[in-house]
Formats: C-alpha cells, structure tokens, sequence
C-alpha cells in the first residue's frame, strides 16, 4: 500500500468526518491544498464541465485519465476520482479503467449503482478487485437510493441497508449515500455497516460535531464548490460587459449541464 492509500484509508477512520474537498482541475488542486485540505476527490459533474462535457457517463476515458495525470502532478495529497457507474456496463471494462487509475497513483475511486441493478454493481466492484490483485485502493460504493428518489421513508432506508451490505461483501470500502440529509437516518445506516458513510453537502444547520455523532466518517461536497466558483465568474464576466446588470439567478447544475448539452 501507498503512503498517499494508507493515509486515505486512515482518515476514514478518524473520530470527526473527513473534510473531502471536490476539486476539478490543478488550479482549484493546488488551491485547496494550500487552504489546508487533507485529501481531494473530482466531482464527476464539474471534471466533465470544465472540459466541455455534460454529466452522465459523457466524459471520454482518454479526457478522463489526462485529467487525472495532470491533477496528480501537482498535487501532494490523497486523491480519489469519481468515474461515475465506471464509464461501461461491462465489469472487465470498468476493472480496467480503474486499474490504470490506480496505476497513476490515485488512492480511492467512486463508482456508483445509479438506476441499474445493485448486482450490477457488485459485479463490476468483484472485478475491480480481482484486477487489482491485492493492490489496495479505496473503493467507495455510491447507492442513489435518495438522489435517484428509487424508494421513500423507511423503504429507503431499509433499501440502503441492503444494498450497502451486497457491496461490503462485494469488496467497497466506504458507502456514499448523496442526497440523504437526515442525520437520524445516516446514524440508522451507520450502526448498521462497517462502512465508512459518506454524504455530499451538510446538512442544514449540522454542525461536525452532529456529523460525528451521527457516524459520518467523510463530507464531500459534490459539483457546489464549482458551481459557486462559475457563479462567481459568470457575475464577474457581467459585470465587466454590462456594469449596470445584475446577476438574473444563482448558477445551478441543470442550468450549467444544460449548457454542455
């Protein structure tokens, strides 16, 4: 295991939640490094934005993997990459693909269930591992249970339960559950996995010490430090052409996917 995999892996395992950091290319690495980030993650949305591309599994591999090279170099922290449900239906496909990035050097993936089978999932993270062949890597399993609205109340909870525990046995080592922002419920799933939980954004009015109470072992904040950083640029640019205007609305992910479309 590598010194960056190693550390990865420890900060899951920490009493308050890891802060990950979203970043998408080495200007907005380098800046959160310096800002005292201890690990980084690409959200899948702004990676594919900022080279031109729609959200979605649009993002060619190649732009991917170059994306990735050019992260790494300049960059002294764990990395992980969200490569969505791995760019392909095919397990060895996927395998692949996450074994070149562990050969850059990354220490974690995220690969999601999205509307497919959770078995579909299971397989493609059984291939992972078979590929990697004892090579560690911080595999983070992504149900959509909440961002996809698949089931409700406590059919959603019970429904994460189950679908978390195919891919613990599957081989992930972290669960990301985005969407859910009920703290009594991250702490249901919690309790009921040894996987580190991962949410995307906090929760309203949480604070860490609520993150912790409630098992949460890493925030990630997904495509919003993105979208608040082009917020910024889209008002500046408005500003300079048409000082009088004001901004119309805040930048949003449809608004800003639409535009890749």
């Amino acid at each position: 295991m590598t010194t960056m995999t190693h550390s990865f892996f420890a900060l899951h395992q920490q009493p308050e939640p890891l802060l990950l950091i979203n970043i998408w290319d080495p200007a907005s690495a380098v800046l959160a490094q310096q800002q005292g980030a201890k690990a980084l993650g690409t959200s899948s949305a702004a990676l594919a934005w900022s080279l031109g591309y729609p959200d979605g599994q649009q993002l060619p591999v190649a732009e991917l993997l170059a994306a990735v090279q050019r992260i790494l170099r300049v960059i002294q922290l764990p990395f992980t990459v969200d490569i969505e449900q791995g760019y392909s239906d095919e397990p060895t496909q996927v395998a692949e693909l996450v074994l070149q990035l562990a050969e850059l050097g990354v220490a974690g993936i995220n690969i999601e269930d999205g509307t497919a089978t959770p078995e579909l999932l299971c397989t493609k993270i059984r291939a992972c591992r078979r590929l990697l062949n004892e090579r560690a890597l911080f595999i983070n399993a992504r149900t959509d249970v909440y961002l996809a609205q698949l089931a409700a109340g406590p059919e959603a909870v019970s429904e994460c339960r189950r679908r978390l525990a195919l891919y613990q046995e599957s081989g992930a080592d972290g669960a990301f559950v985005p969407c859910l922002t009920d703290l009594a419920v991250a702490k249901q799933l919690s309790q009921h996995s040894s996987l580190p939980l991962n949410l995307m954004g906090w929760p309203e009015e949480a604070t860490l010490q609520d993150l912790t109470q409630a098992g949460v072992k890493r925030l990630s904040a997904g495509p919003a430090l993105f979208l608040q950083s082009y917020q910024a640029y889209q008002q500046a640019v408005r500003s300079f052409l048409q000082p009088e205007r004001l901004a119309d609305h805040p930048l949003n992910y449809a608004d800003l996917n639409n535009l890749f479309s």
